[in-house]
């Protein structure tokens, strides 16, 4: 049994926020929590809004002729670079937003969570208006189709999704902590950074031997020559051998990119929040070459051990150091080779470095393992919602339950005005 399709305004409203004049957007005890794009953002917010900073009144809705929406309403960006987000969050109370935002809000019949799910596998780049700047539309998004499921089975879906997803949330909080053992281990080490050094202190520029950007040569997807790094590659502070791409080389050409054990990579140009994130290559994979948007720090290993290095610069007062000299533009910020070299770095003697890298290697070990795993987890949950919206995910059980089913499938196609379903026409 195959699922029809109805257009999206079927099952769900879709209503764009409002332009609440600024004076208006500050109360924090009102009635009515109102949120803006970036409140998605907000510690929280991840799936749910539940945190919010600033409301409004009954009273300032009326005169603004604007209204709250419903808790389950599903919102997401509609204008802008934040519709590359790809950002779709639940409604938990009656709750307003402006006009950047626009929300479905579920009729009778859907469930909030499966109407949330089913925007989760919808890319909504996809349905904007091409342009300077993107857009979309009210009258666009009506009209996409969407699968016409009963409710026991839209609930079966929910509660299969809602599992896979407390997985990946696990492994990936597991990821976080594990992500914090270094810096804490070079605390009890070596101190915080920039407090009270009783070691010598040196610039980074002049501790290492190149500090350069990779190759701009053209990479491919398909296996074509040797891996290649580009941003993602090192977005879990770790080297990710499933997240490179190929140059078409000759050894002879590749060999004045390819990485050296204890070579750190460096995201010089990335979103503010990523700017300075590091990752240190190990040897794995195999010949890996240097490419763009990535810069390149090789230590002077006489001087200067790679890990502990390494181990530096991913703690919170580094990182911070850098996000303050960085220059923003638009969705991205970036830092200049002057900027990063100048970076105060304390020089405990040699072989307390060293006796350092070696526990930091095993660290590294464990964060690579733990990066790949919830890499994984998440690939399967994106396996999991195609498969829940092409009706695979639940095919079985919809036929355990196909009696039940059909009385809820027929209430269904009477509430929406639909013609009854071929499998209840044979009934009939």
């Amino acid at each position: 049994m195959s699922w029809r399709t109805v257009p999206l305004h079927k099952v769900a409203s879709l209503e764009s926020g409002f332009g609440f004049p600024r004076e208006y957007q500050g109360d924090e005890n009102q009635e009515f929590p109102f949120f803006r794009v970036s409140d998605m953002n907000i510690a929280g917010n991840e799936v749910f809004m539940e945190n919010h900073s600033n409301t409004v009144s009954a009273a300032i809705l009326k005169e603004l002729g604007a209204k709250a929406f419903p808790a389950g309403t599903v919102i997401f960006p509609k204008i802008g670079a934040a519709i590359a987000t790809e950002k779709k969050r639940i409604l938990t109370k009656p709750a307003t937003y402006d006009n950047n935002v626009m929300g479905a809000v579920p009729k009778a019949g859907t469930n909030p969570k499966f109407l949330y799910y089913w925007f989760l596998q919808l890319k909504l780049s996809d349905q904007a208006n091409p342009g300077h700047v993107p857009s979309i539309r009210k009258s666009v998004m009506e009209e996409i189709p969407f699968p016409v499921v009963a409710p026991s089975e839209q609930f079966r879906i929910v509660e299969l999704l809602d599992e896979a997803d407390r997985l990946r949330r696990l492994r990936r909080e597991a990821e976080a902590k594990a992500s914090r053992i270094l810096p804490t281990l070079f605390e009890r080490a070596f101190g915080k950074p920039f407090q009270d050094e009783h070691w010598p202190v040196l610039p980074l520029g002049e501790l290492l031997s190149t500090m350069r950007n990779g190759t701009t040569t053209d990479q491919n997807t398909n296996c074509k020559g040797y891996p290649v790094t580009r941003i993602e590659t090192i977005s879990a502070g770790v080297i990710n051998p499933r997240r490179v791409r190929y140059v078409d080389m000759t050894y002879e050409e590749a060999a004045r990119w390819l990485l050296q054990e204890g070579d750190i990579l460096f995201s010089h140009i990335n979103s503010e929040a990523h700017i300075g994130k590091t990752a240190i290559y190990q040897g794995s994979p195999e010949h890996l070459v240097h490419g763009m948007n990535l810069l390149l720090l090789r230590p002077d290993a006489t001087r200067i051990d790679p890990t502990y290095l390494f181990a530096l610069l991913n703690t919170p007062e580094v990182r911070t150091y850098y996000r303050s000299r960085c220059k923003r533009a638009v969705n991205q910020a970036s830092l200049n080779q002057k900027d990063i070299g100048s970076l105060p770095v304390p020089l405990p003697p040699l072989q307390e470095q060293q006796d350092f890298g070696a526990l930091s290697r095993q660290v590294e070990t464990i964060l690579g393992s733990e990066s790949i795993a919830a890499e994984k987890l998440d690939e399967l949950f994106e396996l999991m919602l195609k498969q829940a919206f092409s009706g695979q995910l639940t095919a079985r059980w919809r036929e355990a339950h196909i009696q039940e089913l059909l009385t809820e499938m027929a209430q269904q196609a009477h509430a929406l005005n639909l013609p009854l379903p071929k499998e209840l026409e044979v009934l009939s």
